[in-house]
């Protein structure tokens, strides 16, 4: 358990429905945590310009769109949430088809992640001043453009079938091969297993083995 006068930052990166949502979530609340999911930042911006009536090839309206959105956050239990203009979408909103489908072409455009660079960076600062230990974030880029200075990085992995299997679970019909291909080979931030974290293969661990490795790791 890290000293009360330490201030810690996890980051947990890892491709579509490797555990990362519940991995982080679990590893907040046992160490008293604030949790950040990236993901659902993606998936907020994609509802908002889907909103706007903006589709993804449209690269110059998306920016003129993107400098009306004025981003806040929202505490909810331990979970700190992005908000539009005031409004924190609910979950069946960003988890619809029309969202699963277009959400990695959305997180594909350099002018959406720089407008989310800054924000999930000044998270850390927020859970300071919440009197939180400190800060698990999870996504993609998190070990490597985020926190590339965390001291306590993770990259999660499955195998496809399992991986399938967890998404069909949670009524998610969307490919997962087609899901990492976009997000691998994209020109910004591409998902990549950060230089020096500590690699984890989430289908042979119950969830609960995968915390207990992570908070010995941190602890040792």
């Amino acid at each position: 358990m890290p000293s009360s006068n330490s201030f810690i930052i996890i980051t947990m990166d890892g491709g579509a429905a490797v555990g990362k949502s519940s991995t982080s979530k679990g590893l907040a609340e046992r160490l008293g945590l604030m949790h950040v999911d990236t993901g659902s930042h993606y998936r907020t911006l994609t509802c908002a310009l889907l909103g706007s009536g903006t589709p993804a090839e449209q690269g110059e309206t998306i920016s003129k769109v993107l400098e009306t959105l004025e981003l806040s956050t929202q505490i909810d239990g331990r979970s700190a949430k992005l908000g539009i203009n005031g409004m924190v979408p609910v979950d069946s909103d960003l988890r619809s088809p029309e969202v699963n489908a277009q959400v990695s072409k959305f997180a594909a455009i350099p002018e959406l992640r720089q407008k989310l660079f800054a924000y999930q960076r000044s998270l850390a600062d927020l859970a300071r001043d919440q009197n939180y230990a400190g800060l698990v974030m999870e996504g993609r880029d998190i070990g490597s453009i985020i926190f590339p200075e965390a001291a306590y990085r993770f990259f999660l992995d499955a195998d496809e079938a399992t991986r399938a299997a967890r998404r069909a679970k949670e009524g998610q019909t969307d490919s997962i091969a087609a899901r990492d291909e976009m997000d691998r080979t994209r020109q910004a931030a591409p998902l990549v297993c950060p230089r020096g974290a500590t690699q984890i293969d989430t289908a042979h661990h119950t969830l609960e083995e995968v915390i207990e490795k992570i908070t010995h790791h941190i602890e040792s």
